[in-house]
């Protein structure tokens, strides 16, 4: 399905991402761990093609997508559809158009400029709302929601795309643990209910074990880790986030799970 074969990404002497290979067989909930600069947001960038590889390649089914260009690209990017930890919405234009520019990828220029969209697109926005439980927001401007109701419509723009996977680039570090729990827990439902593939960045131990079937550990540019959330001990945390070796084991999972926290300055429980 997704193949990454020594995937890497230079700037300039700093090597951001170092021969990443990572194969997904099948659909999947996958986190991937890591301190802040790590290369977990590079790494989700390039499989989006918004970053281009150093080195390597990136193969879904029978493309290859670090070869693809121009309007080959662009269907891939709505094919692999991208959340980030800002929203990216528009904040001054009501949430349903908001969701609806998940189809501008497919639409043509004119009606893109015009902001016309089919009446079927707009009952299939609506009721992607409704699935996520914010349909009753709809006619408001994105700006006078909370942060997880606009995280919420960032993630039903992306499903507008009707995208075969979904990267969620921390998707859950500006929210309170409230917020991050019901965004987790629509990532997870979204993956279960629509056979679709979700990877998403995370800052805590404890969010990938909860709602991930896969996890995966990557240390200054490399996968340092890749298994389950119940391989994913103290001893492979400490690999993962570098924690000090001198450190017991308990007050070791403490602290790494502290770090994870404090970075993504939120908690879920």
């Amino acid at each position: 399905m997704l193949r990454i074969e020594d995937l890497t990404k230079s700037f300039g002497p700093n090597v951001a991402v170092d021969a990443a290979n990572i194969t997904v067989a099948k659909p999947a909930m996958i986190g991937i761990i890591g301190r802040s600069g790590a290369g977990k947001s590079t790494l989700l960038r390039m499989l989006n093609c918004l970053t281009e590889a150093t080195s390597g390649r990136i193969q879904f089914e029978d493309q290859e997508i670090t070869a693809l260009k121009g309007s080959d690209k662009r269907r891939w990017q709505s094919e692999c559809a991208m959340i980030f930890q800002q929203f990216n919405l528009v904040p001054r234009l009501d949430v349903v158009s908001n969701v609806l520019h998940g189809t501008l990828n497919q639409r043509s220029t004119l009606a893109t400029m015009f902001n016309l969209f089919p009446t079927s697109d707009i009952h299939r926005a609506i009721d992607i709302l409704d699935r996520l439980g914010i349909a009753e927001h709809g006619p408001k401007r994105a700006e006078a929601l909370s942060g997880g109701q606009q995280q919420r419509v960032a993630i039903a723009r992306a499903l507008m795309q009707d995208p075969k996977i979904i990267l969620a680039d921390e998707p859950i570090a500006s929210l309170d643990p409230m917020n991050a729990q019901v965004v987790m827990q629509s990532l997870r439902s979204i993956h279960e209910e629509d056979g679709r593939t979700v990877i998403a960045n995370l800052h805590t131990l404890d969010t990938a074990r909860r709602f991930c079937d896969r996890v995966i550990g990557m240390r200054d540019g490399r996968v340092v880790f890749d298994g389950t959330p119940e391989q994913l001990t103290t001893g492979a945390a400490r690999d993962i986030y570098g924690a000090d070796d001198s450190f017991s084991e308990e007050a070791t999972s403490t602290q790494i799970e502290t770090l994870g926290r404090t970075e993504a300055n939120e908690i879920v429980a």
